[in-house]
């Protein structure tokens, strides 16, 4: 990482942007509250009565999930990291604003209360059964090798405090690290806003907890 980024603190987005896994709802770190998390995570419901049906979940996709569950971010294949990213375009997501102490995976005490809104909300009721990718990004400073480390790392991390202190199943927290690759603000690939976790919701309507 260069010396100018040494004087800032790497910022995470938990969320899927448009840009990078899919689009999502903003809030600061400071900001965020347990309910509006629960509310952006939610399974998306029908718009009118002629769609009341739930959609049936798709079985290629659930089993590829189901292969994610306790894989180790590092053990992802580039091929699988892309697939990811792909079917989590269109799912429910948020982007909460989290700081990490610099050039580290541990997470800054200022991102206290939104890991403690993230917590509270992945473990309500309303999201029962839902499963959630994890994935860590980068800005572009430093070697690609670097970044795809750092990012797993802090994916690793925010798993390890959903499980640890929440008591959220390890099994439904899926982590995969992008490094730079996928920046939220591909005109500055640089800006600290693409030092980021995001989380989405994959768990389709049918199979979330009603």
């Amino acid at each position: 990482m260069s010396t100018t980024s040494s004087f800032v603190l790497a910022r995470t987005i938990l969320a899927i942007g448009a840009m990078a896994l899919g689009a999502g709802i903003a809030a600061a770190a400071d900001d965020a509250t347990e309910d509006q998390i629960l509310r952006a995570l939610a399974p998306k419901k029908p718009l009118t009565r002629s769609l009341s049906a739930p959609r049936a979940a798709d079985p290629t996709e659930t089993q590829f999930v189901d292969t994610l569950r306790n894989r180790p971010s590092r053990s992802l294949s580039l091929g699988e990291r892309e697939q990811i990213a792909t079917l989590a375009k269109d799912k429910p997501a948020i982007d909460l604003e989290i700081t990490f102490d610099y050039n580290s995976a541990n997470i800054s005490r200022k991102a206290a209360p939104a890991v403690e809104a993230l917590g509270k909300a992945l473990s309500n009721p309303d999201l029962k059964g839902s499963t959630f990718v994890v994935a860590g990004h980068t800005d572009s400073i430093g070697s690609e090798a670097y970044n795809q480390d750092l990012s797993e790392r802090r994916a690793d991390t925010i798993k390890r405090t959903l499980v640890e202190k929440f008591g959220i199943a390890g099994s439904d927290l899926v982590t995969v690290g992008y490094g730079k690759s996928k920046p939220k603000d591909a005109a500055h690939p640089a800006d600290p806003s693409n030092r980021r976790v995001q989380v989405v919701n994959m768990t389709s309507q049918t199979t979330a907890a009603k």
